[in-house]
């Protein structure tokens, strides 16, 4: 549906109210899921998950180090705002890759950097801007897809390309109870201008109204006592809830892989406080996702992926700038979490790239592509031939159980 053609659906609705970040999805053959979630705005690594064994860390950052982080092994510690995971890790549920990147060097923009995260690679001159999950899920041929919706202005371009996949945001709620849509039906039928805006907006009520009781089922295992620990006796709110909500919902039927974003975390001031809101509303979202899948936790990864991460010392805001090697969280009863899923070069000056940033030690593309081997049974050669082009796999990091 174009702009146009949905102010119209909009304007015969009863109501609406727009979120920026929606949700793609995509059906599949498999059991198992896979949700991916872009961390847009470079998320600081070395803040989320602290390498306080590192002399150089205190020192770099006199004012971001906080007090109130978790230890998890001795080396690593978490940050007080993702202390809801906690119980994950020690479940071995939920882990991360420290120093992991996609190629992108030099400029560190965020646009560059999000649409080659998004991409999978550089593409040629010429290219369509398909995304890699599209590219994944172009190499099971005979797949299908509920019908495609796009709502919002930040598009989730993994999930972009031929491939058929549903787009929606849950945010978008259109009131029309079945007698309206008749009548909607009836005074529009002839009129060629809106009867198509009028079927969008019938059909966009319709899909709404089918997940309002798995919508009621999702808000009550969130309100369990084992949840209501975890997220610190009350039930979290916001855009990132109803995300993780609409996705836990179609995940529980045919839909098998869910790609949204999380904004906020550009910290280039004041980062000790600025930091917090996006990592709290990171852990609602992996608990939230947790909480609504039930059962189906156990056949499920989630994968957040931010475009680069940021510099090892703070600058003279207390914020950090743009950088490169970056953090991987993950998460999901299907991943093996409670353990650092790759190696981490240390902060020694000399181990630094460009002496500023992290250095990468492994390309984060190919951690995303043994994942989907693992869940899918994808083969290693269309996953570097046709999903990541030109990719190099390397070792098998082993993060699916």
């Amino acid at each position: 549906m174009d702009r146009r053609r949905f102010l119209t659906a909009l304007g015969c609705s009863a109501a609406a109210h727009p979120l920026i970040t929606p949700v793609a999805m995509a059906q599949g053959p498999w059991d198992n899921r896979l949700v991916v979630i872009i961390l847009r705005g470079g998320m600081d690594g070395i803040d989320a998950f602290r390498p306080v064994g590192d002399p150089n860390f205190a020192r770099y950052r006199p004012k971001l180090n906080s007090k109130g982080a978790l230890d998890l092994d001795g080396y690593w510690s978490l940050h007080p705002s993702l202390a809801p995971l906690f119980p994950l890790w020690q479940a071995g549920e939920m882990g991360f890759v420290p120093a992991v990147s996609t190629p992108y060097r030099g400029k560190r923009s965020h646009f560059e950097g999000q649409d080659l995260l998004e991409a999978g690679g550089p593409l040629p001159i010429g290219a369509d801007p398909d995304g890699w999950l599209n590219r994944m899920i172009q190499t099971v041929p005979g797949l299908s897809a509920d019908i495609a919706y796009s709502v919002g202005d930040t598009p989730a371009r993994t999930l972009d390309g031929k491939a058929p996949v549903s787009q929606w945001s849950p945010g978008v709620h259109v009131g029309l109870n079945p007698h309206s849509s008749r009548l909607l039906g009836m005074i529009y039928e002839n009129d060629p201008m809106f009867h198509a805006a009028a079927q969008d907006a019938i059909e966009m009520a319709s899909v709404a109204r089918a997940d309002v009781g798995t919508s009621e089922e999702i808000d009550e295992a969130m309100q369990s006592e084992d949840m209501m620990g975890m997220m610190g006796g009350s039930v979290p709110k916001g855009n990132h809830v109803e995300v993780a909500k609409f996705a836990a919902a179609r995940l529980l039927g045919p839909t098998r892989i869910a790609s949204f974003s999380l904004s906020g975390w550009d910290t280039h001031g004041n980062q000790d406080f600025a930091i917090k809101r996006p990592l709290k509303s990171l852990a609602e979202t992996i608990l939230t996702l947790r909480a609504g899948l039930g059962p189906i936790w156990e056949k499920t990864g989630v994968l957040c992926m931010t475009e680069f991460g940021r510099t090892a010392r703070q600058n003279g805001t207390q914020g950090t700038d743009h950088g490169t090697g970056g953090a991987m969280l993950y998460a999901g009863g299907a991943l093996r979490g409670g353990r650092v899923g790759g190696p981490f070069p240390g902060l020694a000056e000399a181990n630094l790239y460009d002496r500023r940033d992290i250095m990468p030690m492994a390309d984060i593309r190919a951690h995303a592509a043994w994942v989907m081997h693992g869940l899918f049974g994808l083969g290693t050669s269309d996953l570097e031939r046709n999903v990541f082009p030109g990719l190099d796999l390397g070792d098998n990091p082993e993060l699916v159980l």
